[in-house]
């Protein structure tokens, strides 16, 4: 059962409808509403119109005079775009028992927004208008920096020409361009964001659901920043094979932990090296200790960054748990987001304690966060839109610094691997062994896993 049981419960589907102009910020919010919200088990799914005009329009480059209100060509692409995208997205809904679509385009005006209203209406679905109204100059540049990178229109073109060209594009869409009001538009349910977040207006937020997303959306910013996520050094239980407990850094855990310093700049480069980070860790002595020589002056422990809570089964090695208890063992492996340790918790419950991280994740600029590797898989999967059944068995090893970069496509992510041995602590199913298989044979937990072997195991993986 979801998280939040919204489509049974109050029989809502809802329609987000992204309004603004180009290099506003609108994919990237779209695209973060999707990984939230399917992240809480509710059924989302974003319709970007610009990538249904890229499938059709395929027979030359697309610049900016595409898009001049003259160009009669252009409008036609781009209205079968509007068309397959809106129908696409009606089907979902119907076939799939989608809860919330977001259209993702410009809709940059009344009439486009009147036509969606009704559309949506008939469909017994509710739109809310989510508008990213902006003209700091500094940032839209950003933003355009940032499609340049990651949008296939500016594919091998340099920066220089893909700015030029972008602001033509705005230019002309300015020429049509109304913005939502409160005075011109006091029916309809809808977000405006000003600046990103300077100003926020709200106006006819009825259902649970809308207000989920407003809140969320509340928290947000679009501007460029990096997450940094490591599991703690290797710990005196990871040697054993136990799970859970308290334990401190072995001595190749320390290691880990005095050259973690020297990974950060490494990721952050030469240009970023006087970054002041924030750290974030959890309760846990080993979090902490993994922290203790990181040169930044705010770090802050979170309770909700603790280790999944193992209950009964905490300090014991999985070979025990098996003997023990091998229905839960059993039932752990059929479904591992799902089963909930004997007075402890679930992958599921993480994600629930977790939300207010997200909030905040989502508020702050440059975090490096140190914690339990449960806890990552929850967090990468939430940045990455992993499939929940699949995020419990991602390897996230030891030892191994990861950088996110949120964009408005897609989440950039690179690894830094400390050159420390370390073990394995990854389970495959239906085994009580750690370790991950290796030409059909298992590393187990208690060998040492150099840096050559997981840069291996990592491309048999992709």
């Amino acid at each position: 059962m979801p998280i939040y049981s919204i489509s049974h419960v109050e029989n809502v589907r809802v329609c987000v409808v992204m309004v603004g102009l180009p290099a506003r910020g609108k994919s990237l919010i779209a695209q973060k509403i999707v990984r939230y919200l399917s992240w809480l088990s509710i059924k989302s799914k974003c319709f970007n119109v610009g990538n249904y005009r890229r499938l059709i329009a395929t027979d030359s480059p697309i610049t900016a005079e595409f898009f001049d209100p003259q160009n009669q060509d252009g409008l036609e692409v781009r209205q079968e775009a509007v068309d397959r995208a809106i129908q696409d997205m009606m089907k979902w809904f119907s076939d799939e028992n989608g809860v919330v679509g977001i259209l993702d385009a410009t809709n940059s005006t009344r009439e486009r927004r009147q036509a969606i209203l009704r559309l949506c209406r008939e469909n017994l679905i509710e739109p809310i208008f989510l508008e990213s109204w902006c003209n700091d100059y500094e940032l839209i540049l950003q933003n355009i920096a940032d499609v340049k990178t990651t949008s296939p229109d500016y594919q091998n073109k340099d920066l220089d020409f893909a700015t030029q060209d972008f602001l033509q594009r705005i230019k002309y869409y300015e020429q049509y361009y109304e913005t939502m009001d409160v005075s011109t538009d006091p029916d309809l349910t809808f977000i405006k964001l000003v600046n990103v977040n300077s100003q926020i207006i709200l106006n006819r937020i009825e259902s649970y659901l809308e207000s989920r997303i407003v809140y969320y959306v509340m928290n947000l910013h679009i501007k460029p920043r990096s997450i940094w996520l490591s599991r703690h050094g290797e710990s005196e239980y990871n040697l054993t094979g136990q799970i859970g407990g308290d334990a401190n850094l072995s001595e190749r855990g320390w290691r880990y932990a005095k050259k973690l310093p020297d990974l950060v700049l490494k990721s952050l480069g030469e240009e970023n090296k006087h970054t002041n980070l924030t750290v974030w860790t959890s309760t846990l002595k080993r979090t902490q200790q993994t922290a203790s020589f990181l040169p930044y002056n705010r770090k802050l422990q979170w309770k909700a960054l603790d280790e999944l809570d193992a209950g009964e089964c905490d300090g014991m090695t999985y070979e025990e748990i098996e003997q023990k208890f091998p229905d839960d063992f059993k039932a752990r492996d059929d479904n591992k987001y799902e089963y909930r340790y004997r007075g402890g918790e679930s992958y599921r419950d993480i994600v629930i304690r977790l939300e207010p991280i997200i909030m905040e994740l989502e508020r702050q600029e440059n975090i490096l966060i140190i914690t339990h590797q449960a806890v990552l898989r929850c967090l990468y999967a939430y940045f990455m839109n992993v499939p929940q059944e699949e995020s419990p068995w991602m390897s996230i090893p030891l030892h191994t610094l990861i950088k996110l970069e949120p964009r408005a496509y897609l989440t950039l992510v690179s690894r830094i691997k400390a050159d420390i041995p370390a073990v394995s602590t990854y389970k495959e199913k239906g085994t009580s062994q750690l370790g991950e298989q290796k030409d059909g044979n298992y590393l187990k937990s208690r060998d040492l896993i150099n840096d050559s072997e997981m840069h291996k195991l990592e491309n048999q993986a992709k």
